[in-house]
């Protein structure tokens, strides 16, 4: 092994033994399933914040963004940024201090599902229960992909097997995540934010310097057809320009409909200590987002650069995704410090996986442990029971986990982009019309729920597939449906009642 990989092996192990500490310190503030799903309601505003915006982006920020942006040029990345952006601001801006204050109101809520039963007085838990099974439909295969990129790029980076280092990684999510709750996942996610800027911006100021300038960059760019225009896009195939049509724009803007549904966001805004403290975590965060998002879309143009200045290979297709660590092993290569900011870099690429992984984990297993098996576990048991069996649904949520994600070729990648409209079609319009019409009621909500979460299949694998004008993504017609189905179900059934309409004034 060589001096480089040592260095970027301690960085890494240095990272990781920091995680498995901060789930060891998180650990002690827990004393019931409250205190472990959502952390007893202290997060601060920087936690809350970076925590929030950390679990969301995942590896797609430091792979996914910047490959596509490589590949094609910027309108497919820069469309799909904006409309994360924008998602991201109006979430916290119009979601965020109503569901604290509401969550809190009814019921104490812990979990999303549980709010919709709280909300619309569901005593029998129908909202609750399906909303925890698309929860689990959904989560436990993207907490599957995490696994499986953690073990990718350890496999990549050090030669080890595949399945050994897939294992590692998630003995290490689970370790914290097991032990510290909510509460580790949130500090853990906070650090890991920190992290993937410093890894943003190493790249990026290495990046640049390899590829001779910003001049040298532009002009690149430039004498690629279609590459550096937002209405146009760049065919690496046959190097030509090809036409970027309304319809694709309006399918990467329909992105950012996904954040009213995400679980493991809006269990941030529920957790904050002082709703009034949002307003400064709306600014960080927004602030963060679009900042690295600017720059992870910056980063495959000027990884461009770099390959036409011969520092880096020619990558095609999916290797796209690569860039960041290929510009981090070409950073190694320049001495022990570099090697150790190499170690960052793939720190971060780490850290963006492992934020993700360790929020849909502990989401997953709140929905099996709180939202199903709930009432049973309170007759059968005490607060240290309970606690007990929280902790086993994490390890149980995770074994299922990395035994789908056990084959390196696995599919289960191409499940990320679907479980997030899937979210955002079954929790997004509930979550909204739960907050903001008084006249919504629990046939609606459930309507919309189920509506939503089966559009998502049907266009993804029936009517996407026809072509044409309706291919696009599957989130913005699911959505529609769903909120029509909300909309039309609570107008031809009885009004909620007199109780939960005074509640809904209260907030």
């Amino acid at each position: 092994m060589t001096t480089a990989h040592l260095c970027i092996m301690l960085a890494i192990i240095i990272y990781l033994g920091c995680m498995l500490y901060v789930g060891y310190r998180c650990s002690k503030n827990n004393h019931d399933s409250a205190d472990f799903y959502l952390g007893g309601r202290k997060l601060g505003p920087f936690v809350t914040a970076m925590s929030a915006e950390a679990s969301d982006m995942s590896s797609w920020l430091l792979m996914g963004l910047p490959g596509l942006a490589y590949l094609t040029g910027i309108a497919d990345a820069g469309w799909t940024a904006i409309g994360l952006a924008i998602g991201t601001y109006l979430n916290w801006r119009i979601v965020a201090k109503r569901i604290r204050r509401y969550t809190h109101i009814a019921g104490n809520s812990i979990t999303l599902p549980s709010f919709f039963s709280n909300r619309y007085r569901d005593e029998k838990k129908i909202l609750q229960s399906i909303g925890a099974i698309f929860i689990v439909i959904f989560f436990i295969p993207y907490t599957a992909s995490g696994f499986a990129a953690c073990g990718k790029l350890f496999s990549s980076l050090f030669g080890v097997k595949y399945l050994t280092a897939m294992v590692i990684s998630a003995i290490v999510i689970v370790g914290y995540t097991a032990l510290g709750g909510f509460l580790a996942a949130s500090t853990t996610d906070f650090i890991q934010g920190i992290i993937m800027s410093i890894a943003l911006l190493i790249v990026f100021v290495f990046g640049v310097n390899v590829a001779g300038g910003f001049d040298a960059v532009a002009e690149h760019a430039k004498s690629l057809p279609g590459y550096l225009t937002m209405f146009t896009t760049y065919d690496p195939v046959s190097g030509t320009e090809q036409p970027y049509p309304i319809l694709n724009v309006l399918s990467m803007l329909a992105w950012g409909l996904g954040y009213f549904g995400m679980p493991h966001v809006l269990l941030r805004f529920m957790a904050i200590e002082d709703e009034e403290k949002l307003t400064l975590s709306r600014r960080v965060a927004t602030t963060w987002v679009v900042i690295s998002l600017a720059v992870a879309v910056t980063i495959g143009v000027v990884g461009l650069g770099m390959t036409t200045a011969g520092e880096l290979p020619v990558l095609e297709g999916s290797n796209s995704e690569t860039i960041i660590v290929q510009i981090a092993n070409l950073l190694s290569q320049h001495g022990v410090i570099p090697a150790l900011l190499a170690g960052i870099i793939l720190a971060g690429i780490l850290a963006s996986t492992m934020s993700t992984a360790d929020s849909q984990l502990l989401a997953a297993s709140s929905s099996v442990s709180s939202d199903l098996l709930g009432s049973v576990l309170k007759k059968a048991s005490g607060k240290k029971s309970t606690m007990f069996a929280d902790r086993v649904t994490v390890l149980l949520i995770a074994v299922i986990a990395v035994f789908m994600a056990r084959d390196p070729s696995s599919s289960v990648f191409n499940i990320v982009s679907f479980a997030w409209a899937g979210f955002g079609a079954v929790f997004g319009p509930v979550v909204l019309f739960a907050l903001f019409w008084k006249r919504s009621n629990w046939q609606g909500a459930l309507a919309g729920m189920v509506t939503g979460g089966a559009m998502v299949f049907i266009w993804k694998y029936l009517v996407r597939p026809m072509g044409g004008i309706l291919d696009f993504y599957e989130l913005l017609p699911a959505f529609l449906v769903s909120c029509v189905a909300i909309v039309f179900v609570s107008l031809v059934t009885a009004p909620p009642s007199k109780e939960i309409q005074d509640e809904f004034d209260r907030v």
